[in-house]
């Protein structure tokens, strides 16, 4: 028995929902995987902020249609399609997808879709050789530390670096006394 309208509905709505919350959708040929490793892939998009839903290509033509952001994706709904749909960290939910693949070596990348752009193969993993978020803010803030590190080393070497000059004044001037007086002392002779 097929869907009913209403349901078929309920699905559209929700996944223009998905879309909407969506940086990037990535379309994945399913064919061959199992319910358990479909269960996987998804557990672990999960993880990424990102989840995988398998639908008709009639609805999600339904869902893109007249939104511009995701117009594009329309060439790619051929065949038995799972579609991954990422927010936040895009890096960390296409990793989790290509090593998902990697180990099961079942499941293909069709494209995706980033920004209304077609992805090819190499930008999509392009995307996943990225660093995570977490490795970002990471490297910026050890580089603001470095900066903030140096400022202060040269701020406290102003005052070093003066008390520095005026010891070798000091000494030069002692020096320069006492050859004076040494002067001094052989012209009395």
């Amino acid at each position: 028995m097929g869907r009913t309208l209403e349901s078929k509905q309920q699905i559209v709505g929700e996944l223009k929902e998905l879309l909407a919350e969506s940086e990037l959708a990535l379309v994945l040929d399913y064919k061959g995987l199992s319910i358990k490793e479909m269960s996987d892939l998804r557990d672990r998009l999960r993880a990424g902020n990102a989840v995988c839903k398998v639908t008709k290509n009639t609805l999600m033509r339904r869902a893109i249609d007249g939104d511009s952001a995701w117009s594009n994706l329309d060439s790619l709904l051929t065949g038995t399609n799972a579609f991954v749909l990422i927010k936040g960290d895009v890096g960390a939910g296409v990793k989790a997808v290509q090593a998902f693949q990697k180990e099961t070596k079942k499941s293909e990348t069709k494209g995706g879709l980033f920004e209304g752009k077609l992805l090819s193969q190499d930008e999509i993993k392009a995307i996943a050789d990225l660093p995570s978020k977490e490795q970002l803010m990471a490297q910026i803030a050890g580089a603001i530390n470095a900066v903030a590190t140096k400022v202060a080393v040269g701020i406290n070497e102003v005052p070093s670096g003066l008390a520095r000059a005026d010891r070798k004044s000091t000494r030069l001037n002692s020096s320069h006394r006492c050859i004076s007086y040494a002067v001094f002392c052989l012209k009395k002779k």
